[in-house]
């Protein structure tokens, strides 16, 4: 696998603009919304702690590893949440660090609860030449670019129902604003990404809920994808559902409510691709934990 990367690192030389889907991706988008959306911080009514890992494609030498880590509350008294995330993640020879702040401005409508989001950070990319083990003077060395950027967002919230828009990189960075790039004829631009979601959760009985959801992506350059979700809730302790994302998967999950504070996911995702050939599937285990801002408050049970 190690001559199939330096072969796209040779494609890239050939002074090419990459244009497509350039962001991770979660299959448990639904319950790790800072990450996609700023206006999502406070939306928990409480502090809560997102810890998610992802492995994907196993089985391919190189294949994208990311981890991300966010948090985000509500200021008590005032209109407002905060948040902040950070994303590792790792493909081949390169590693992006992603950190950000997030703001939202909150008001309160008849029904429910309308955010305007707002965040600002930074993106640090780190390449290792050497990591390819090639011994070649043209791929040798390694480089890092540090880039500021910020994004935007909207969404609306209620006890059964939420809509979101947002695009959460604004700023169209490119490699060739660094003058001391190693590999000066490979030119890379980062480009807007944008996201809408949406979902709900409808009674079938006492005891069992249902919950269907979807996301859509849009980027330059790259088909608009999308993500189909349906989540069942067993006594409000037990989610099972079934995704399809386009192009790409379909995808199984599994959620435990194990107490009021505590949540615990996981998802599979079986390729459709032409890279179910070649690997074995893609993981992802997601841990929530949300402080409740006093004893004697009890934490409803929240859906997205």
């Amino acid at each position: 696998m190690n001559k199939v990367w330096c072969f796209i690192l040779l494609i890239f030389g050939l002074s090419v603009s990459i244009h497509a889907q350039q962001q991770v991706m979660f299959t448990q988008y639904m319950f790790n919304g800072l990450v996609l959306n700023p206006a999502y911080a406070g939306s928990h009514e409480s502090i809560s702690l997102t810890a998610l890992n992802r492995i994907q494609w196993v089985g391919i030498d190189g294949a994208p590893n990311t981890q991300t880590f966010s948090v985000h509350s509500p200021v008590p008294g005032k209109n407002i949440g905060l948040g902040a995330f950070f994303v590792r993640d790792n493909i081949g020879v390169t590693t992006q660090n992603n950190f950000f702040l997030s703001y939202a401005y909150r008001m309160q409508m008849s029904r429910g609860i309308l955010s305007f989001g707002l965040q600002g950070g930074f993106s640090d990319t780190n390449v290792s030449y050497d990591d390819l083990g090639i011994g070649d003077s043209n791929l040798s060395g390694a480089e890092s670019t540090f880039k500021p950027n910020f994004g935007a967002g909207i969404y609306y919230l209620t006890d059964r129902f939420y809509a979101g828009a947002s695009v959460p990189y604004i700023m169209r960075n490119s490699s060739d604003d660094e003058g001391n790039s190693l590999q000066s004829d490979i030119s890379t631009e980062q480009i807007q990404h944008y996201y809408i979601t949406s979902g709900a959760v409808f009674d079938l009985s006492p005891l069992i809920k249902l919950k269907p959801s979807f996301l859509i992506k849009a980027v330059s350059g790259a088909p608009v994808e999308f993500d189909l979700n349906a989540n069942v809730l067993f006594d409000d302790k037990l989610w099972l559902g079934v995704s399809y994302r386009s192009f790409d998967s379909i995808d199984l999950l599994l959620e435990l409510q194990l107490n009021t504070q505590l949540r615990l996911g996981y998802a599979y995702d079986i390729t459709t691709s032409d890279l179910r050939k070649v690997n074995s599937g893609s993981h992802e285990i997601m841990l929530n934990y949300r402080f409740v801002f006093a004893k004697s408050k009890i934490v409803t049970p929240r859906y997205f």
